[in-house]
């Protein structure tokens, strides 16, 4: 009898503990745990050199140094650019300064501005 009465209330104790875990799972919502930027937090620009506008692609070539919020160190390499119009007003040697972006697994140029 006393068996009965032990494996009643673990069974019991079992069944609440699932329940709980459930509504629980249903109620909290674990699906924004994302990072996202602090609220005035500005990206630096980083500094850099035109080496190629490909205006039929929507692509930069730039020879750039490191990029902070990416974690990058200086090199050369193939953007694409958010604001394609952009592309009108440069040329290779240009200097400029720019933020790039991952954006959907690409680097992307989301800000621009020449130093000449």
């Amino acid at each position: 009898m006393k068996i009965a009465k032990i494996v009643t209330h673990f069974a019991a104790a079992t069944f609440a503990l699932t329940a709980f875990n459930s509504v629980m799972a249903q109620t909290h919502d674990h699906g924004n745990h994302a990072a996202t930027a602090v609220a005035g937090q500005e990206t630096t620009m980083s500094d850099g050199e035109v080496k190629k506008v490909d205006k039929d692609t929507g692509r930069l070539t730039i020879k750039h140094g490191p990029l902070e919020n990416l974690g990058m160190p200086g090199m050369t390499m193939v953007f694409g650019v958010k604001d394609v119009s952009a592309l009108d007003a440069l040329k290779a040697g240009d200097k400029i300064k720019f933020v790039a972006e991952k954006l959907e697994g690409r680097y992307v140029v989301t800000q621009l501005a020449v130093q000449n």
